[in-house]
Order: structure tokens, then C-alpha cells, then sequence
């Protein structure tokens, strides 16, 4: 299944193809969770305990393995601590799976889920669960996104927020498709069967514009390159590139 939604920014989607069809979220949950730490008024550099055990969304808890995480630094610090700020930075950076629970600790989830309440986001998205919480997973929650829910999350945005997700290391997709240097806040998600882009871009020609791409399919290997999935998503982002002057609404 490939859904994809895209829309002159901060202005209705002009592309639509399966946008609403419900997703595994990967990564992308966590956009909601930065925004969390954002809203809640908690100081950046507030010295957060770095500890792998979490309490699961069903009860008991739950753990990270080391060798799955993408991001060996806040591992670094297992037993220390590290600044809420920092973590948060990694988690989106990097796709630490482990500074991503750290802050969803921090939060709760009902911070998150006020998160895609106030984007306006359907039933289909939510982050009801932590990233590799396997007992809530066994039971049978889990976190979904839509592509059109991905735009209206990007879109509910603070600055702030969106400028943490220009540091996204990761440009394998959506930012693989676009010229060199062309600046956009993005986060992706993939894991095997799944690869998933949303990204604000901003050409130096025409107004920005946001995209998002979910992929649910066999092309998608689960590595963070190499992944025939994220050529996908690229040549996806290259077309809508192409096209980019003629997404904003003319103004009369």
C-alpha cells in the first residue's frame, strides 16, 4: 500500500492518493513526542536519568535492545543522565529509540495523544504506545499514522519544533529526491515491510510545501539504506519537486 498527501504549506493538500488509509507508525510517532516535550514546559536542560525500563501502555514494563537502536550515543549514557533537550534532539536526529521513550517518560501519553488532537488528525493516528513497548504490541496496540494525518501534524507545528526536525541525519527518502543542500525539517520511519517519509520543504524558487509518503509493502527491507523502499519515496519527492511551482494556489 503506498498513500501519499501533499499540500502547499499551511493550505489544503492538492494530492491525495490513499491518504487516509491507516499505517504502522515506525518513527514517525516521533514528531508527536518532540512536540510533547516542546508543549510541556519542561526544561531543556533538565538532566534526565538514562536508564531501559519503561512502563508499558498495558502494564508491566518494557525494554530497548541495544543492538536494534540506530543511535549508540544516549547508550553511552546508560546509568548517568543526559539533558531532556539533548534527547530529544537524538530521538529525532537520529531515531533513537531509546531517548524516544526517555522522553515519552517525561511526557505521558496523554501528552501525546493531545498532540494529534489538536492537529486535528482522525481516529486512524495515534501513539498510544512506546516505540518498542512489546507487551502493549502483543496485545494489540499499536501506533498508526495516515499520510493526510502526517501533513495536518506537520501543520500544527510550533518553529521550534519544526526547526529540531531539520536536524534529521537520516536523508535516505524524501530528502534523497530533492537537490543538495535544499533545506526541509523531515522525519522518516521504516522497519521491515514499512518505510515512511513526512517532510516540510523549502525550495529557494517557490513556497514551501509539505509531503508525506507511507509505504506498507515487501520493497521496503527494514535498513536505514540500501532500502529499496526509501528509492521509492525519493523518486516520489523528485516528481513532486518537478512540480513544485505550480502547488501554491495562485493569488489574484
Amino acid at each position: 500500500m503506498l498513500s501519499v498527501a501533499v499540500a502547499p504549506w499551511q493550505r489544503p493538500p492538492v494530492v491525495l492518493r490513499n491518504a487516509d488509509v491507516p499505517h504502522y507508525a515506525a518513527s514517525t510517532m516521533k514528531i508527536a513526542v518532540l512536540a510533547a516535550v516542546h508543549r510541556s514546559g519542561l526544561d531543556p536542560d533538565r538532566e534526565v536519568p538514562v536508564v531501559n525500563a519503561f512502563p508499558s501502555a498495558v502494564g508491566g514494563s518494557y525494554a530497548h535492545s541495544r543492538a536494534d537502536d540506530g543511535d549508540p550515543e544516549p547508550w553511552e549514557l546508560l546509568g548517568r543522565t543526559a539533558p531532556l533537550g539533548w534527547l530529544a534532539d537524538r530521538m529525532v536526529s537520529h531515531s533513537s529509540n531509546l531517548a524516544s521513550s526517555l522522553c515519552l517518560a517525561e511526557v505521558g501519553p496523554a501528552a501525546v495523544a493531545e498532540v494529534w488532537r489538536r492537529a486535528g488528525a482522525s481516529a486512524a493516528s495515534g501513539s498510544p504506545r512506546g516505540i518498542e513497548d512489546a507487551p502493549a504490541r502483543a496485545a494489540g496496540l499499536t501506533n498508526h499514522v495516515t499520510a493526510r494525518d502526517l501533513l495536518r501534524l506537520l501543520t500544527s507545528l510550533e518553529p521550534e519544533v519544526l526547526a529540531r526536525l531539520e536536524h534529521n541525519a537520516h536523508r535516505v527518502d524524501l530528502a534523497a529526491g530533492l537537490p543538495p543542500g535544499t533545506r526541509l525539517a523531515s522525519k522518516n520511519g521504516w522497519i521491515t515491510g514499512v518505510r515512511h517519509g513526512a517532510a516540510v520543504v523549502h525550495p529557494h524558487d517557490a513556497p514551501p510545501y509539505a509531503l508525506a509518503v507511507c509505504y506498507t509493502g515487501p520493497l521496503a527491507n527494514g535498513q536505514d539504506t540500501g532500502d529499496p523502499a526509501a528509492r521509492l519515496l525519493a523518486g516520489i519527492s523528485s516528481r513532486v519537486w518537478a512540480c513544485r511551482h505550480r502547488l501554491a494556489p495562485h493569488v489574484v
